[in-house]
């Protein structure tokens, strides 16, 4: 397999770095993510993270294992366990199964080395398309609402609903960017905000809870999100906290687009309701863990409801910037998201 590097994942000619993504800001950690059983460990733990990413990691880590000279039980078993590390996010199941198509008995090292390095050349480009249609939208003096971490961190290119804002900004629009904190694991306040700092694009952090006011004072103007599953219908998982603010969005009369690759299109997935949502550990919300330790703020024994992901449905989407476009409301209805998906 041949030399790659992003922002948060590399391959040296040997080994499969990932960026741990939960000691930033503060450090800046490689992990040895090389093995199957590490990989598992580090999706799972949101070390390595964001839709497109985790499927390329998938993919790399299995074609390391093709490499390796495993034998094709052992691969499936290994294939069979990275697609279930994750249960919302489809790009990881898409990857999987395309890297695990071939017939019983005829699995080839080199098909599935290509495979896996052409996925991450293609989100690259997936990402570049998305960046160009979707600046499109973004005026001079817009203040812009995003959630969660959709940039470098999360994809192997500039970024989905990040990389419009990267766009806009490169192109000398004068923008400023309002960053969810994104409770309960602080993606926005940790990654979005070390993101933008680092592009020197013009940013805002506040609580979740905040968006409201701003948008009731006009300063926000369009929310631009990613995602993680769409559904046929239009319907789409993101980071928990989407869908209040998809709802704000509408009563405020403020644009609300979505952003992502075909790869995150559920062709086997006719609505929202359809979409698996993880529910994560108690103590995320009961408490935090991170590059200073441990602080706790709520008994331990206190209940909990901890989804991962919450569905926006397609109603409060004003559009939806792919790869190959914006998609309208009109657009979906008419099997715009299928045709997204074909050659």
């Amino acid at each position: 397999m041949r030399k790659f590097e992003s922002l948060a994942l590399r391959f040296d000619g040997e080994k499969i770095w990932v960026l741990d993504q939960m000691l930033l800001p503060q450090k800046k950690i490689w992990l040895d993510a090389t093995s199957p059983e590490k990989m598992i460990e580090y999706i799972r733990a949101l070390k390595v993270r964001g839709a497109p990413l985790i499927g390329i990691a998938a993919a790399f880590c299995l074609a390391r294992l093709a490499e390796s000279g495993e034998t094709e039980a052992e691969y499936r078993k290994a294939a069979e366990s990275l697609r279930a590390s994750r249960p919302t996010a489809v790009n990881l199941m898409n990857a999987v199964d395309k890297l695990t198509a071939f017939r019983p008995g005829q699995m080839n090292v080199r098909d599935i080395v290509e495979l896996a390095e052409r996925f991450f050349r293609e989100d690259q480009k997936l990402c570049e398309n998305i960046a160009k249609y979707g600046a499109e939208l973004v005026l001079d003096g817009d203040g812009i609402i995003t959630h969660c971490n959709t940039g470098g961190l999360a994809t192997a290119g500039v970024g989905t609903a990040m990389g419009i804002i990267r766009r806009a900004h490169e192109e000398k629009k004068k923008i400023h960017v309002y960053i969810d904190e994104t409770r309960p694991l602080l993606q926005g306040g940790r990654l979005t905000a070390w993101e933008m700092a680092e592009l020197a694009i013009p940013h805002t952090l506040i609580c979740d809870s905040a968006a409201a006011i701003l948008m009731r004072e006009k300063r926000i103007t369009k929310v631009i999100v990613g995602c993680d599953r769409i559904a046929l219908n239009g319907d789409f998982a993101n980071k928990v906290g989407t869908y209040g603010l998809a709802v704000l969005a509408r009563h405020h009369g403020i644009a609300f687009y979505v952003a992502g690759p075909y790869t995150t299109i559920d062709l086997h997935c006719e609505s929202g309701a359809d979409i698996p949502i993880e529910e994560r550990a108690a103590d995320e919300v009961r408490g935090v863990c991170g590059a200073f330790g441990e602080v706790v703020w709520a008994p331990r024994a206190t209940p909990v409801f901890n989804p991962a992901f919450d569905v926006t449905p397609a109603a409060l989407v004003s559009a939806w910037i792919l790869d190959k476009g914006v998609y309208t409301t009109e657009d979906i209805k008419r099997g715009g998201l299928i045709e997204c998906t074909q050659s």
